[in-house]
């Protein structure tokens, strides 16, 4: 389960803000940002305390259904950070549980790839790229691409993404169904 999605949710939900809610339930308004993005996941005791400052009990909590995931605009600070180690995935949308299509904002720091081993999995992306120059492998082709330029292939052949400049690349994608 998405427990800081699902908290995310029900917090904008009730018109809270992060440190509203944390005032409500005693807590630093540090923690509700560090629950809310997955980087810390709370004990049973201060999830309970958490959840009843919305109010609710923990058993709504668990059967709460994103039912703002159908919301049709995103500010940018709304998109959910949900990358690493030099390459940011900023996501449309918390939770893509039922949803057919993942978009993501991407930026590839200098230097950085997807990995040594090349990905793979069930369905198609595609993306363009909007500053920057990227490498992508897919199977035995490979291109470097800048800006304008697009990819579109079947996400089952094996495929990999490095930056090999100097300079930041930014990439918009999509891809069906939802990867990670």
């Amino acid at each position: 389960m998405d427990v800081g999605g699902t908290l995310y949710a029900l917090r904008t939900q009730r018109g809270l803000s992060q440190r509203e809610l944390a005032r409500r339930c005693g807590v630093a308004n540090g923690t509700i940002s560090l629950i809310e993005s997955n980087a810390i996941n709370p004990s049973v005791g201060l999830l309970r305390q958490i959840v009843h400052a919305l109010p609710m009990n923990l058993s709504e909590f668990f059967a709460f259904e994103h039912l703002e995931e159908r919301k049709l605009f995103y500010r940018a600070s709304e998109l959910r950070e949900i990358g690493g180690k030099g390459i940011s995935y900023r996501q449309i949308g918390t939770n893509l549980n039922g949803r057919a299509l993942q978009m993501l904002d991407e930026v590839y720091a200098p230097r950085t790839d997807t990995g040594k081993t090349m990905l793979h999995h069930t369905g198609e992306e595609g993306g363009v790229v909007i500053s920057g120059e990227i490498e992508v492998t897919v199977a035995d082709q490979r291109a470097i691409l800048g800006p304008g330029d697009a990819y579109y292939f079947d996400s089952n052949l094996p495929h990999r993404f490095r930056n090999i400049s100097k300079e930041p690349c930014h990439i918009v994608s999509a891809a069906t169904p939802p990867s990670f």
